[in-house]
Parts: C-alpha cells; structure tokens; sequence
C-alpha cells in the first residue's frame, strides 16, 4: 500500500469516529485530534487497529505528568514523549489544535508546553493521527491527508520498524534518538544515537559530544564491528543514500515478530521482541556490552579483547605511551611506535634501508576513520606501502580498500567475523613477531607415571614455576602473607622478581581435594578467558608440592565485604550491581560462551574475587566440570561444594546442569541484597534461612525488611526488589522452573519490570531446615563417577 492510499484510509478512519464521537458524546479515547476534538488527561488517542496509544502518563516513582505513545498489550514501554523537558505537575493537561494549525500541549493556565511548531495552512484543515507503526502525525485533510510534521521526525529513545535515523552530509541536521535522563525522568539524558555518513556510514552512540560507541562500518550488507552481524536479510537493516544528501538508516522491518531498539539513560542500545507466548519483553542484544565495545577504551594504538586480563594490549610494533598509568590500567593515553617507519627516517635522512612491513592482525573491529578507493584487493597493500602517511589498510569486498593515516583509534579484537587489520611496521619489527609453536610439558619431576600423561597433556602453553620462585615471592610463605584458606589448602600474595604481584594457591597435603581437583582446575580455567574469570598464570608441581598461580585480585573475595563488620558499607548498591551482573555474565561465558561448556559447581561469595575497581572475577574451578557440545546435564556419586549454595537435585541426587549453577546464583544474589549469609538464621527464635525469609516476605509484598540497611535508598528500591525477584526465580525447587542464565542477565539489563512469578524455593521449613554449623566445604574422597546425559 502507498503513503498516500494509507493516509486516505486513515482519514476516512478518522470521519467515521468523529461522527460517533458528535452522536454519542463520548469520546475519551479517539484516533485522531482535531480543531473541535481535543485529548484530555486521562483521555487516550489509538491508533486503527489498538496497536499503540496516545496519552498522558507519569514514569515510576514520580508524580509529574507527560504526553507520551505506548504499545497497547504493554504500557510500561514509552516510545515517544512529547514533553520531555516540561512535565505538567498536576492533570490538567490538554492535546489539542492550536489557532495557528499546530498540535500543542497545554496546562490549566493555557500555557503551551509542548508543540509540533511548524508551517500549516488552517487550523480548520489539520488533522493529529496515530498510526499503527507508532507514528502520530500532522495531517492536512484538504491536501489528500499530506503529512506536515510526524513524530517518527522527531523521535526521543526509541526506534521501532519504519522508524528512519539519518544525517543529511549537505546541512548536518541528523534524526536522532536521545536517551532519558534516568528511568523515572524522560527529560533529555547523557546519550544520543545517530549516523554519521561522511566517507562510510556508521552509527554512533555520543555521550555529551563524545564517541561511546561506534557500529563499524557499513558494507551494503552489514555493519562490520558489529559481531555477529549476518545480512539485511538476517538483521533487517538497510543503509540507503537518497542522493539528495540524506543517509538513513531503517529497520528491522519484515520480521514474523515484533522488535524495537531503546538508548536507555545508561547509555546502552538495547534490541528485544516481544514474545507473545510469555508476554513479555526479551532482549536479542545490546551495546555496549562490555568495556572493549565502549568506543576508545585503549587509546590510540592499543587494541581492545574482552576475554584478557587486563583486555588492553597495544598493537604489535607499539608500546605504551605512559607506562606508569597504562600499568595502573588507565590506558586512555594508549601507544606510541616502538620504531620509527623507514619512509620516515628516509625521507628526513635521505638514507635508504629496507622498506617497512605490514604485520596482519585478524578477526579485528576495524579502527575509525577510514579513508576508502575503489582500488581492488591485490593493490590496496602497494597503495598504502607508496603513501608514507598511510599506517594501515584492510580491504572488504563490499566497501573496497581502506586506508588510515591518523591515529588508529577504537580497536577489538573479535572472538570471530572480524576482518584483517594490516599495521604498518618497521622492517626490524617483522622479525620479532613469528609464530610461537605450543610448547607441551612431557615431564614433571617428582610425579608419578601415570599423573604425568595426565599433567602434560593438560598443561599445553601453560608457564610452569619452579617451587624456590614462589618460595621467594611469598617469603617461604609467610602467615603475613596468606589471603585466606579454604578446604583446598591456603593462598598467599606474593611478588616475582619483575615487580609482578601474583596469588599462590597451595593444595594442603591435608586436604580432601588432590591430585585430580588439581589437574582440574589446570584444565578448566587454562582454556577458558574472560574479565570475569580469574586468569591463571602458571602453575607448579614439585615433588608433593602442587600449586597455582593466579592474578592478584587486591580486593579480596566478596565474602569479606559482605559479612565482614569491618569493611560494611563499602559495597553500595551500585557496586553490588554491578558484581551481580559480572558474575552473571561470567557464568554465561562459561555455560554458553566459551570453546568447552562448563559447569562451576562451587559458587559462592568466597570464590568471587575483586579487583581494584570492584569488578567480579569467579574462581577455584576445582569442582567444575566440562560438558560436550550436546549434553545438558551429568550424575555423580560424588557430590561435592557447599551446603546452602548447592541446588536441591544435585545436593540429594547428584544430578548437576547449567540449572545447579543458577540455582547457587540466585543464592548469591540474595546474600548479596541482604548481606547475610545463605546458612544464617534469621532470627533466635525462627528456622527460616535466607531463602526461606525471602519467600516469606515476598509472599507478604514486604521485601524492604530483606534489604541491607545500608543500600537502602527510596530511589533504587524498585530495582533492588526486581534483583530480589530474579533471585527467587533462580532458586526455584524443580530445575526447569528456573531461567537460563541468559534469561538472567536478560532480566537484569532489561528497563521491564514485569517479570514472571516465582515458584516456593528449596530448602524452606516446609523442607530441609538450616544447619548453622554446616558453612564450609564438604568433600568425599572417594573416586567420581559421572554419567553423561545428552539433550
């Protein structure tokens, strides 16, 4: 159907309900406004077929009162605002045509408030429509409906399909969306989003008037520092130049469900579809979504890979332009050139040497901008050789060759898609960067036959310390120098030689747990990176003596700032925040993300170290187990963990899957809103434990009785009790109740606040009544037996 075959439809839509409207009298919800039609407050303008609505409402925890478009199966989601920065305080608010044809807002004292503030004929002939894309437009209904002003011009955080983001290159004037300020305030925030088209189209989030994220470029089919990124046909999006200036982004359109996309007050651009079956909103993606996606994260130079620690590396050829800082983890200064180029020193020196290189980085988000030549593939390399200035080329089949000459600015390394980044280098630089061959250790002294086979064929790449080196770096490990103690045996800081701080894990001859927790742990988090994952650095085998060693993690474990009198009040809400979805998203990794899918097993506050910046990192993945490709959960008859963290099948089964690890989250979750431990008793006189309190006093709607005094704040509670709610859905008795733990993390990033309606946790009094002695590690010696079972 035609633009124009639309607007007549609606139209003669709108004639038939404005005569209803005269013969019954009735009208508080209409399909259009017009000179003699007004919309007031608590009044509702639809659109033809119900699909969105037009009206007035006020965001959570706040009393002011806007105009604003919703969908009609679900009002909480805000698309449209019209009077961001002026909210009316009371509900005396009226839509209507104004004298001069414009739709205006108006208070009780006939103040305007909000208007459309364009050109029109006659306030007689305009017509305000909603339409069932959530467009409400301007009309003029003597000039075959034409549109005058539309919102979909004028959008605020939302785009939804058949919405345009554009830039026209001739005048600079963009459509743009821009964030709300916070969830409860729709005034103008931080962020914006928008395209910017000059030589290669990109979509740019700014916060204030600087870059926060960038797409990559656009390549006719996809953006290309998008990872994942499939096809128009895929993705639904399309990048058109009209020809007359304007470059616009649409979509997705086309889909057999709905999606919108929302730059949130946080900045994040945040996709999801409805899902009819659940009624409820789901989210598909979002960005940025990690550190090394925020644009600039490294500097110049330096490129960015989330799954290092730290994930800021400078290219090869480069180092750090401050050391000291860049040490310190502030890289923002980024790299310089460890030798000058020899077209450099040529043309100052007129000597000539051998010429300069390139060195290939693959699987990278290619840095911003791009110079482009239609130059073919086989020359893009001598192009950029010839041209001094040029630092680096890449070559995509569906852009041509482009070439840099500035500082290289807004690099990732990407886990896959990525493209080929060729960094020019000096001649001498080649030579220091050839392919390092897997080193494998065959033998370990002091170790029995069968336990080497078994260390060497885990121990691939993996550096290995002598037991004098760490005698020394801990001071003959020193009790000053332990970090704690745990059922595997102590942890002491210590010092290489080099200045490096490192943690030494050392198994107690003691201990329950040997040689196969050992060789566990080896093989498990060897294979594995993530910044939520403690990197493990080497480990040591000498004789009796098995060790690991670990990054330092200066903050301690989570425990201490939990339970701890001496360092409460540390942990505000933000930061707890912030750990939980770290936590979250290191469980994805390890269950969704990773090369091996693998089961913790053993989660629980003590395992969570912080880092400088209260950044979680989950570690002793002496438990974990690793699952095939197509296998979703295993038995034992060897359970082992820690009472009150284990999941209810595997406690009294043996059964574990993803499921046991979100059950023992969800405890996690609720020590950390509460700041007591899962095992405690509420009280002298009660049985309850933390789970069972906190079924209570969901069913009595009286959850602030379960916050931690301290992170008690009016303005964050609704968000604290939604946390409180993901909680009870992870701890749910049956394992199937309970979400992936991408559902969490969907449900914690996620504006929506209707969530589904847990069901009785494990381990209530109705069930297995609390043991206050029973908090620490418990392990059988035994041999495990574990039988696979397949999806």
């Amino acid at each position: 159907m035609t633009n124009s075959s639309r607007n007549v439809q609606y139209f003669v839509h709108v004639i038939l309900v404005i005569l209803h409207c005269f013969n019954t009298g009735f009208c508080t919800e209409v399909d259009s406004i017009t000179s003699t039609q007004s919309l007031r407050d608590p009044g509702i303008l639809s659109s033809p077929d119900g699909v969105f609505k037009l009206g007035f409402f006020s965001p959570l925890n706040s009393t002011n009162r806007y105009v604003g478009i919703w969908y009609n199966f679900s009002e909480t989601i805000v698309i449209w605002v019209a009077n961001r920065d002026k909210p009316l305080s009371d509900s005396s608010g009226v839509v209507k045509i104004s004298g001069d044809g414009n739709v205006v807002l108006t208070n009780g004292e006939e103040e305007i408030l909000w208007s459309t503030n364009t050109s029109t004929t006659s306030h007689v002939n305009s017509i305000a429509l909603l339409q069932d894309s959530g467009n409400f437009v301007l009309a003029d209904r003597l000039n075959n409906a034409s549109i005058i002003w539309q919102s979909f011009e004028h959008p605020s955080d939302s785009l939804v399909p058949e919405m345009r983001i554009s830039e026209n290159t001739r005048t600079g004037e963009r459509i743009e969306l821009k964030s709300w300020r916070s969830p409860w305030d729709p005034n103008f925030g931080n962020f914006s989003l928008g395209m910017k088209s000059e030589i290669i189209p990109q979509v740019y989030i700014w916060k204030g008037n600087r870059p926060y994220w960038r797409s990559g470029q656009w390549n006719g089919q996809i953006f290309i520092g998008v990872q994942y990124m499939y096809s128009v046909s895929v993705d639904g999006f399309s990048v058109v130049n009209d020809r007359e200036g304007t470059v616009y982004l649409t979509g997705p359109i086309g889909f057999n469900f709905l999606t919108k996309f929302i730059l949130d007050w946080k900045g994040d651009l945040v996709q999801s579809f409805w899902d009819e079956n659940e009624t409820n909103w789901k989210v598909l993606w979002s960005a940025p979504n990690n550190d090394c996606e925020v644009y600039g994260t490294c500097g110049p130079f330096g490129s960015c890979n989330y799954l290092e620690s730290p994930f800021c590396s400078c290219l090869k050829g480069f180092e750090p332009k401050h050391r000291e800082e860049w040490e310190k983890g502030n890289w923002t200064s980024g790299c310089v050139r460890r030798i000058a180029l020899q077209c450099e020193v040529k043309n100052n020196s007129g000597n000539s040497s051998k010429e300069d290189g390139f060195l290939k980085m693959e699987s990278m988000k290619l840095p911003d901008f791009a110079e482009r030549s239609s130059t073919g593939e086989d020359q893009c390399r001598s192009q950029c050789l010839r041209n001094c200035s040029c630092i680096a080329y890449a070559y995509d089949s569906g852009i041509g060759c482009m070439s840099w000459s500035n500082n290289l600015i807004d690099i990732q390394r990407f886990q896959s898609w990525g493209k080929d980044l060729y960094i020019r280098v000096a001649h001498s630089e080649l030579d220091h960067h050839k392919d390092i061959k897997k080193i494998v250790i065959p033998v370990i002294v002091g170790v029995k036959s069968k336990e080497v086979v078994l260390l060497g064929n885990r121990m691939e790449e993996l550096p290995v310390f002598n037991f004098e080196t760490l005698a020394n770096a801990t001071a003959r490990f020193c009790e000053d120098n332990k970090l704690g103690q745990g059922g595997f045996g102590p942890v002491y800081r210590g010092k290489l030689e080099d200045g490096k701080e490192i943690a030494v894990k050392r198994l107690s001859k003691a201990s329950g747990q040997g040689l196969e927790e050992f060789m566990n742990e080896v093989l498990v988090i060897s294979k594995v990176q993530h910044r939520n994952l403690v990197r493990l650095l080497g480990c040591c085998v000498d004789k009796e003596e098995k060790m690991l060693i670990y990054e330092y993690m200066p903050q301690k474990s989570l425990d201490v700032f939990l339970f701890d009198e001496a360092y409460q009040g540390v942990l505000d809400w933000r930061k707890r925040s912030i750990i939980i979805e770290g936590v979250g998203r290191g469980l994805l990794y390890l269950h969704r993300d990773s090369r091996l899918k693998i089961i913790h097993r053993d989660l629980k506050p003590s395992n969570i170290l912080l880092d400088n910046n209260f950044n979680p990192k989950i570690s002793d993945f002496g438990m974990a187990r690793i699952f095939g490709s197509d296998q979703d959960q295993a038995n034992t008859k060897r359970v082992v963990g820690t009472y009150g963290y284990m999941a209810p099948e595997y406690a009294m089964e043996g059964r574990f899957s993803e499921k046991s690890d979100v059950f023992s989250f969800g405890v996690l979750v609720l020590e950390i809103i509460s700041g007591r431990k899962s095992t405690s008793s509420w009280s002298e006189t009660s049985s309850l434990c933390l789970l069972g309190y906190a079924w209570k006093l969901w069913k009595e709607e009286d959850l602030s009785t379960f916050i931690d005094p301290g992170i008690l704040n009016p303005s964050m509670e609704m968000e604290i009790r939604k946390c409180i709610q993901i909680g009870l859905l992870c701890v749910q008795e049956f394992a199937e109740d309970r979400p992936s733990i991408s559902s969490v993390l969907a449900m914690l990033t996620s504006e929506n606040t209707s969530l589904p309606t847990p069901l009785q946790p494990a381990f209530t009094e109705r069930q297995v009544k609390c043991n206050k002695n029973r908090e620490n590690e418990w392990s059988l010696n035994h041999t495990s037996i574990t039988t696979l079972t397949g999806r």
